[in-house]
């Protein structure tokens, strides 16, 4: 999108927003959000704790769509592990083609002009490729690391495979449709073909892009900077996040992450903020009514954001001592005692979301199969034995985790001694049994 086009749509939302009111009622957001029928106006919409992986929201969000230049993510995500790893320096120049030369001077594309007879550093790069969105700047970042655009999609490709992200389709590092790239195109792509990615998986490259590197954040808040001051072309770069401090749709706590916007993939947005100590993850696809009000992103982020943090909280479920309905007991071989009652050692931190009924609790006892035979245990055994794991999942939760792997488990204890009965006992407890099952 070129400056000047960008340039009216701040001045077009901001006298659209002059005829809006003042104040959002925050009670009918919180009453919308907790009843059934709550939606975000976009093709697809996701939202995550960033610490755990709990998915709060998903709308469609295993379906892959267009993401535009929220691409970058994944691209700027090869640039940090590549500085971790030490194959490239922020300090290192450069070079550019007649390609990434050509392309950052293509008219209505986010860009910073990019000269082959000026130098650039990488550090100067990254930070246009997140800030400005500069495609140009990927692009010369990409054929540094691989040597071309192509060879660095295959990085792409494999990153995400390392995610587990299988549906993915990625033809260039920078979001663009093909038709931009001339004879640079992926093989076996299309003159037309964009990046598809589900929101979920937006949400995957987000999150570990985050807490790989939170030093990512502090690019992304950045609202704006000058670019090439030592060059012919210095320029201002101003962030296409809206909702950072100062912009038309601030929002307190919201620092970062990246826009993308193209006519196949519409208006999209990976957003986050953290409040009160915790840090969402927030997408929103294709959302509706861009072209008459560019700010619809943001406010539908906004509303996803206000659900997440309203109707989610971690709670302690389940009670120390308790039983476990479906195994109160298990038997106890040559023990004085023939059963003993177990329970669940400790309480478990789960995901509520305020309309779920916590009583509906599933206790999944999984017992050691080195102490548990059968549900039987061996004589003797001590008061707070652990004998095995109880995972506990609220019915009404079907969103899960992005990590489907995550368990919330407490260790399933003996409540009581029991010591090993002696040679008498033993023998009359056999007799006893022998008598009995002949009659």
């Amino acid at each position: 999108m070129s400056q000047k086009k960008r340039t009216l749509i701040l001045l077009f939302t901001s006298i659209l927003l002059s005829f809006l009111p003042l104040f959002t009622a925050v009670s009918a957001f919180a009453e919308e959000a907790a009843s059934e029928n709550f939606s975000i106006d976009a093709k697809a919409a996701f939202s995550v704790d960033a610490e755990t992986g709990k998915i709060l929201y998903s709308q469609d969000g295993d379906t892959p769509m267009g993401i535009a230049s929220v691409t970058k993510i994944i691209s700027l995500y090869i640039v940090l592990e590549q500085v971790k790893q030490g194959k490239l320096s922020w300090e290192d120049t450069v070079p550019i083609s007649e390609y990434a030369a050509n392309l950052s001077v293509a008219p209505d594309l986010s860009n910073v002009p990019l000269h082959q007879e000026s130098t650039y550093t990488v550090k100067e790069l990254f930070d246009a490729g997140l800030i400005q969105s500069a495609n140009a700047a990927i692009v010369a970042l990409a054929e540094k690391i691989a040597g071309s655009e192509p060879k660095f999609v295959d990085l792409m490709r494999k990153q995400l495979e390392d995610w587990g992200i299988k549906d993915a389709k990625v033809v260039n590092s920078s979001g663009l449709n093909n038709e931009y790239l001339g004879n640079n195109i992926y093989e076996g792509s299309s003159s037309t073909d964009e990046n598809e990615l589900s929101a979920k998986d937006v949400a995957i490259v987000a999150r570990h892009l985050i807490l790989d590197f939170p030093e990512v954040l502090e690019v992304s808040k950045t609202a704006s900077k000058m670019f090439g001051e030592n060059t012919p072309s210095p320029v201002e770069m101003v962030n296409w996040n809206w909702m950072l401090p100062g912009f038309i749709n601030a929002k307190e706590g919201v620092d970062g992450l990246k826009t993308g916007t193209t006519d196949f993939a519409g208006a999209c947005f990976v957003g986050t903020m953290i409040k009160d100590g915790r840090r969402i993850i927030t997408v929103v696809l294709n959302v509706n009514g861009h072209e008459q009000n560019p700010s619809v992103r943001f406010d539908e982020t906004s509303k996803l954001m206000d659900y997440s943090y309203d109707n989610w909280s971690q709670k302690e479920i389940g009670k120390a001592g308790a039983a476990i309905p479906d195994l109160p007991s298990v038997s106890v071989k040559d023990g004085k005692e023939e059963t003993v009652n177990i329970s669940l050692a400790d309480p478990v931190k789960l995901w509520v979301r305020k309309d779920m009924d916590t009583s509906q609790l599933t206790i999944t006892p999984v017992l050691d199969e080195k102490i548990v035979t059968d549900n039987e245990v061996q004589a003797p055994v001590t008061k707070g034995d652990v004998i095995g794991k109880a995972e506990l999942s609220l019915a009404q939760d079907t969103l899960g985790y992005l990590d489907a792997s995550v368990k919330h488990e407490t260790d399933i204890k003996i409540n009581s001694t029991v010591e090993k009965a002696n040679f008498f006992e033993l023998a009359w407890r056999s007799v006893s049994g022998f008598f009995s099952n002949l009659f």
